[in-house]
């Protein structure tokens, strides 16, 4: 029976807050992190003063994260201001279709081949950098001329080397990894609302 006084070990909440410490430490004595992360940055705001799009993808948890990203964009962060072009390639009926019809493999490839331009980015998020998917998205993505930037963790996997700009979480746990990737978009959307003019 769920008790409503229960209240979380406090080796859990301690080990847990420590953990996320301790890698954001890390990654702010990283300077090729950083690096990347401005670089991506950069690409990302050209792309918008550009009149390009930016289109997202992952799975699971990840989708999410990709989600939110768009919701940022398109709606807000912080500033009043209009509607930036993003797209996610979460929607279901065109992810079911597809990997119904065809090859859950190759849902993101479709998508990147159908909106993707030489004015665009992909953003994918991926913890393993592993995912059949996301690959294939990533390399249908950058035939169309598209940028790709991975928000990835575990060394960065088989997409790593084929994004423009690789952003690897240094840690093995999915969680941890998660959790930078959202103050990845956080910054992201942070660093676009305070250089563009609107």
């Amino acid at each position: 029976m769920f008790c409503s006084a229960y209240l979380i070990p406090m080796s859990i909440l301690n080990s847990s807050l420590t953990d996320s410490i301790a890698l954001r430490q890390n990654i702010l004595s990283d300077s090729n992190f950083l690096n990347a992360v401005q670089i991506a940055t950069n690409q990302l705001i050209k792309i918008i003063e550009t009149g390009g799009a930016i289109y997202s993808c992952g799975n699971g948890g990840s989708a999410c994260d990709a989600m939110h990203f768009t919701e940022e964009l398109v709606a807000r962060y912080k500033k009043e201001r209009p509607g930036i072009r993003a797209h996610h390639l979460m929607d279901p009926g065109t992810l079911t279709c597809w990997a119904n019809d065809y090859s859950w493999d190759k849902v993101f490839e479709r998508q990147a081949q159908t909106f993707c331009t030489p004015k665009d980015a992909l953003v994918v998020f991926s913890t393993s950098g592993n995912s059949e998917n996301i690959i294939r998205g990533i390399t249908a993505a950058k035939e169309k001329g598209a940028y790709v930037i991975g928000l990835l963790g575990k060394g960065g996997g088989k997409a790593a080397p084929l994004c423009d700009a690789a952003l690897i979480v240094p840690s093995p746990a999915t969680e941890r990894i998660q959790e930078i990737h959202i103050t990845l978009v956080h910054i992201f959307c942070e660093e676009i609302e305070a250089r563009l003019q609107f």
